[in-house]
């Protein structure tokens, strides 16, 4: 028999409605009968007692909201009878004893990826093009044009021909840039020219220069990350040359972040270069160089413990704290069980879970910088007149998700229960292996980007609305919290929770599935539906306000 209705927590007071219930209606919630007096929607809330005004709300075993005037038992929990509140949390020396799960399943598993000379290793082998500024979108653009026609696409561009030469030189061993014609070497629209090489991943942004200086290191620190990336073979950097986020600032923050041997960067000045035609050709001519260097990469086996694995939330429901959230949770468990490393994000999302973060910090100074960040962007959103209190969309409220701290507490599931080794600004790149967490916005796109910045080689991404959000250099696993969902929007979603739902999975049963999947994802054995869809969304977050 299916369960019409759950508590999260045996200490919880409201219930949640897995599926449309009716007024007049007995549900049974943890032995206990409660007959609704009111309808609730699949994915709401109800009382599970009779609520005084100022009366704690509770879910997953903490405090999510208040009663603002007298809530029935039965009567459906709406933003019309509470409101959000959390609950006040500490540091306090830590006890923590964590049980992790059994992983004698994935202990000896492999992937198939690229191993790079710094230890890291790619799920995936692309040459990335992106600029300092916004001023040279425009070229990037262009660059993007002449590549991916002169690799499969039919759109004409000048530079086309001069792209055509160089593959004619490579493929034939004759001098560079010959003028000879150049025959189709296209399969299916997929060029076979460069057999190891994923693609060529172009980026465009609105940062670089006009704001303030402390945007534009970041955006060097960001792109610093993106380069660095192990699914990253060599970049390609355009710069107008006067800008803030100077090519020297990029470098530096390479340096602080890379090891072994450097990858292959081409840097392009347009004041420097003088004309436009001057510009990219030379863009073109090192590019091809580039490429060349990217396709002597070839697939190899490496243990799972080389997977990062990035941790997003997005059009989140009511279900996402149920399903999809906990099996992230659980693949997180397994990866730092064994050794690997998993990353959680979207700080105003944990707002109402610190305090479970906090006791899990391995030690009093990564509790001390967790504590630190969430103050000083909480702080950051109070002086523009916000809060992470408003961080709930339109969607996110219709589907249940009335509060941030019931929104938060769900979304936290994405981490398990294992311990917190590391906590992240930022932009700051991954050194800790095991659970992290990294300082970025609830907005779905800049906190992506961030994940893939900060060294996530792949990110799984729970969603009960759904979403198209996918990323540039970073594989991302779309995991829906329902069947209604994964059927209605197949072509988004690569992965469905939905059974544990309906009764048919349990977390567990379902995480294991996820982590083979995500190992399938890992090796190229299967593109995700974003990359099918070439969803390549990228953000960075200026340091103001973005919730």
């Amino acid at each position: 028999m299916i369960n019409k209705a759950l508590s999260l927590d045996p200490t919880d007071n409201v219930g949640v409605a897995l599926t449309d219930l009716e007024s007049g209606q007995s549900v049974s919630v943890n032995g206990q009968n409660i007959d609704l007096i009111e309808s609730v929607a699949a994915k709401h809330k109800f009382a599970l007692k009779q609520f005084s005004y100022g009366e704690d709300i509770l879910m997953y075993g903490t405090i999510v909201g208040e009663a603002t005037r007298t809530i029935a038992q039965g009567a459906a929990i709406t933003l019309e009878n509470i409101r959000h509140k959390t609950r006040h949390y500490h540091k306090s020396p830590s006890s923590f004893k964590w049980n992790p799960p059994s992983v004698e399943h994935w202990k000896d598993r492999t992937f198939s990826g690229y191993g790079r000379s710094d230890g890291q290793v790619g799920t995936a082998n692309y040459w990335l093009v992106l600029p300092l500024v916004f001023c040279e979108n425009t070229n990037i653009k262009l660059l993007q044009e002449a590549f991916e026609n002169a690799l499969g696409f039919s759109v004409p561009n000048p530079y086309e021909v001069q792209i055509r030469n160089l593959i004619a030189g490579f493929q034939t061993n004759r001098p560079k840039e010959t003028t000879e014609t150049v025959s189709e070497v296209i399969v299916s629209g997929k060029s076979k020219i460069f057999e190891n090489i994923d693609g060529i991943r172009f980026l465009t942004h609105s940062g670089g220069c006009g704001g303030t200086r402390q945007d534009s290191d970041s955006l060097c620190a960001l792109l610093a990350g993106y380069i660095n990336h192990p699914n990253v073979a060599g970049a390609t950097v355009l710069s107008l040359g006067c800008q803030n986020a100077q090519a020297s600032i990029l470098q530096d923050s390479l340096k602080k972040i890379q090891k072994g041997q450097p990858k292959p960067v081409v840097i392009c000045d347009q004041q420097e270069e003088g004309t436009t035609e001057n510009l990219i050709q030379k863009a073109i001519r090192e590019t091809f160089d580039g490429l060349v260097h990217a396709n002597s990469f070839v697939r190899e086996e490496f243990p799972i413990t080389k997977l990062v694995i990035g941790l997003e939330c997005g059009g989140s429901d009511g279900f996402s704290g149920i399903s999809a959230n906990p099996t992230l949770g659980h693949v997180s468990d397994v990866m730092a069980a064994v050794g690997g490393s998993a990353i959680l994000s979207e700080f105003p999302e944990l707002c109402g879970a610190e305090q479970n973060l906090i006791n899990r910090c391995k030690t009093e100074a990564i509790a001390d910088r967790f504590i630190h960040l969430m103050e000083a962007y909480a702080s950051a959103a109070a002086r523009v007149g916000s809060g992470f209190d408003m961080n709930p969309s339109p969607g996110n409220i219709k589907d249940g998700l009335l509060t941030d701290a019931i929104k938060s507490c769900g979304a936290a599931k994405k981490g398990g229960t294992a311990p917190i080794s590391g906590v992240l600004d930022y932009t700051e790149y991954i050194t800790e292996p095991g659970l992290n967490l990294l300082c970025t916005p609830g907005n779905d796109v800049e906190s992506t980007t961030g994940l893939a910045g900060s060294g996530a080689n792949i990110i799984l991404f729970t969603t009960g609305l759904g979403t198209p959000t996918g990323n540039p250099i970073c594989p991302v696993i779309k995991v829906s919290t329902n069947d209604k969902l994964a059927n209605r929007m197949a072509d988004i979603i690569d992965f469905n929770t939905g059974g544990v739902i309906n009764g048919e999975e349990t977390i567990e049963s379902c995480g294991e599935k996820l982590m083979e999947y995500v190992i399938q994802v890992a090796s190229g054995h299967i593109q995700t539906k974003a990359d099918q869809k070439k969803n390549y969304d990228f953000i960075p977050w200026k340091r103001g306000v973005s919730l």
